[in-house]
């Protein structure tokens, strides 16, 4: 086991090849114990060169919306009639907290993606 730090991207190419070839090792195995410092070693690497930022709120549903196939009309319980839907889907107004709570416990968004502060458009 010859195992390095990431610290560049040839570093990066060349433990994912690595994780490629040890895909099928047996767990407890030198190569499984490998595979998992590897691994460990990737996820640490992407993290701080690739962040993937959490979704604002109106993506967090429409996220949701796709899942489940609902459409704009679905969210009017959560959300209020269909003008306010519309609007909140458009950016044109922001979620109070009620729709929050409604959305978090009927639609499972977690709370901290419907949190999120997010810009309105003009």
């Amino acid at each position: 086991m010859n195992i390095k730090p990431i610290k560049c991207e040839a570093d990066y190419d060349d433990a994912l090849a690595r994780v490629d070839d040890l895909m099928d090792a047996l767990p407890d195995s030198p190569e499984g114990d490998e595979l998992d410092i590897l691994v460990t070693l990737i996820e640490k690497y992407e993290a701080q060169h690739y962040p993937i930022d959490a979704p604002n709120p109106v993506e967090a549903i429409r996220f949701r919306m796709e899942q489940y196939d609902l459409k704009d009309k679905d969210l009017i319980p959560y959300i209020g009639q269909s003008g306010r839907v519309s609007e909140v889907l458009g950016f044109k107004r922001k979620l109070t907290l009620s729709m929050i709570r409604k959305l978090h416990s009927g639609l499972k968004i977690p709370t901290e993606s419907l949190i999120r502060d997010y810009e309105l458009k003009n």
